[in-house]
Formats: structure tokens, C-alpha cells, sequence
């Protein structure tokens, strides 16, 4: 899949696309529903099948305290993208020279001159332009005056309600995992790779593979039972994570991803997993002694065994 980075970029080529346009926070199943209907108009044409998003995202870049954690990186949403078949993630700088284009000339910069749309896939109550002014309604006129055709797809409903981002954060805050994978479409998981820690798991006997997630919020976290994918020689390796910001042992102001994997002895360093999150076993706490810490890890460890022995059978 290509990957084109800012709007000043240009395809290699002449080809027109049938463009996503969207946060696609999380590629959940009515992400998936655009991007199916778009690779369908695609194929009579041989448009490019291309997702617009940006970076950061509106609300991080307008009222960053307030916006939510992400479900995804860009690597995660890259990698879920390519599994679909998209041929273009294009990501848009979002900065205060694209929040202030009004809608006509997003229209005529962005979809027309930059992404060459053919045909252009919206949810139901896409806003676009400065002040998120530009309406449905305008832009399916605008589509008729230069040429492309826009397509408005109802939400995709879950349990008679309607699918979004925003709900796969709720359930991940309760660790409602089942929930989150009806959503998603697929378990919900953390990637990283394994970097040097201080080896304190290791003296107290529950080495960890740890990964920082270079994020600051997250939509999820405390002890968890989990399968880890990219261990060498173990396809789906079952462990024990904790994610979180270590309170016990003096805090981190990141959070960080600790994994012990059970009956598992090897170097990960510099190996990029990816953790599948299949129970919460509690929240993170701050324990009076390294002795008490240790206690819990024992009942937490017995505890995910039993989860994940439960979940496979």
C-alpha cells in the first residue's frame, strides 16, 4: 500500500480514486463498510481505492486536552488498511491551513487537483471545511459541478447501536472485550517493539518484555490476561500484561506495556509484538512493598492461566 504524506504530494501516476475520507480510528466494522463500498465503485474504473486521513487528528490539533485516546496509531492503522486491499493511505497534515479551507476549496484542493476523486465514500453527518461548514448537501453539489460522485452510507449498527470509535473506547475502559470485538471486527490489540527495561521483573521472577507506546493516554488500562503474536516459534504465546504507569516502583509519566510470557525463556529485545487483550484481571495499584507486589503477581499470573485456558477450550 502506498503511504503519501501531506497534501503538497501527488500520485505517481494519473489514476483517479475512490476516496475513504475520515479519522478511521480504530478500522472498526463501519470503517470497514466505507471501505467496501469504495473498493467496489473502484473496480469498474480501476480508480485507486484511497483513504484520507489526517495527522494529527482535528480535535488532537483543536482542543488537544480534550481529545480521546486513540485506538490506533498510524503503523496499526497502515497495517489494518493494507489487510483490506486499500491501495492508498493518503494523510493530511492537519494544521491551521487546513482547518481554515473553506468547503469549496477543499473541494477543488484536496479531492479534485490533489486526489483526483472519482468517487468520494461519507458516513452519515460528514462535516468538512472551516468550521466544519460543508454539509453532505454540499458536498454531493459540489461532486456534480467538478465531476465525481458521492456516496452516503447508513451507520453500521451492533446490538441495534450504531458502531463508532467512541463506543469500542467505553467498552475497552470496562474490558468488555467481547463487545470490543463485535465492533472491531477483530480482537483489539497494542503493537510495539520490546526495548531494554531495568530488569526488575526478571529479579522477582516474571521477566517482561516491555514496549512504550509513545502515547500519553490510552483507552485501556491495568492487569490484563493475554495472547502475544511475534514471539518466535509461538504463534499466539499466552501471558500476563500489565499496562500502566508502574506506580510501585516510582512512576512513569508514559505509559508502558509490560508482558511476562508464561513458560517462555528467550531474548525479544528489538522484536515488534503485537498484544491481544482477552481479560481484565483489575486495575493497576500502588502496593506498600515490593513483597506485597510480588503476592499479587502470583494470583494475577494463576488468574490469567485459567482466563486464557477458558477462552481456548
Amino acid at each position: 500500500m502506498l503511504l503519501i504524506r501531506g497534501l503538497h504530494a501527488g500520485h505517481t501516476d494519473d489514476r483517479p480514486s475512490a476516496v475513504v475520507i475520515g479519522n478511521v480510528d480504530g478500522v472498526h466494522i463501519g470503517h470497514q463498510a466505507l471501505i467496501e463500498r469504495a473498493a467496489a465503485l473502484s473496480q469498474p474504473s480501476g480508480a485507486r481505492l484511497t483513504v484520507l486521513t489526517f495527522e494529527p487528528y482535528p480535535r488532537e490539533f483543536l482542543v488537544p486536552r480534550q481529545a480521546p485516546a486513540r485506538l490506533m496509531r498510524l503503523r496499526e492503522k497502515y497495517e489494518a488498511l493494507n489487510a483490506l486491499g486499500v491501495e492508498c493511505l493518503w494523510v493530511a497534515r492537519f494544521d491551521a491551513t487546513l482547518q481554515a479551507l473553506s468547503p469549496e476549496a477543499f473541494v477543488a484542493e484536496v479531492l479534485v487537483r490533489r486526489l483526483k476523486a472519482c468517487d468520494v465514500v461519507i458516513g452519515e453527518g460528514f462535516r468538512f471545511g472551516a468550521k466544519q461548514s460543508g454539509q453532505v448537501e454540499h458536498l454531493t453539489a459540489a461532486g456534480q459541478a467538478q465531476g465525481f460522485s458521492v456516496h452516503v452510507m447508513p451507520s453500521v449498527l451492533c446490538a441495534a447501536e450504531r458502531v463508532s470509535s467512541t463506543r469500542i473506547r467505553a467498552a475497552l475502559a470496562v474490558g468488555d472485550f467481547a463487545l470490543s470485538t463485535r465492533l472491531l471486527g477483530r480482537p483489539f490489540m497494542l503493537s510495539g517493539r520490546v526495548i531494554a527495561g531495568e530488569r526488575l521483573g526478571r529479579t522477582l521472577g516474571y521477566p517482561t518484555a516491555n514496549m512504550r507506546l509513545y502515547r500519553q493516554t490510552l483507552p485501556l488500562g491495568g492487569i490484563f490476561a493475554v495472547r502475544v503474536h511475534g514471539v518466535p516459534g509461538h504463534p499466539a504465546a499466552h501471558g500476563v500484561a500489565s499496562l500502566g504507569t508502574r506506580p510501585t516502583v516510582g512512576g512513569d509519566l508514559e505509559p508502558l506495556l509490560e508482558v511476562h510470557l508464561f513458560d517462555f525463556a528467550g531474548d525479544l529485545y528489538g522484536q515488534r509484538l503485537r498484544v491481544e487483550f482477552v481479560a481484565k484481571l483489575r486495575e493497576e495499584a500502588r502496593f506498600p512493598s515490593l513483597d506485597a507486589m510480588m503476592a499479587q503477581m502470583h494470583v494475577d499470573a494463576a488468574h490469567a492461566r485459567d482466563l486464557l485456558k477458558l477462552a481456548a477450550a
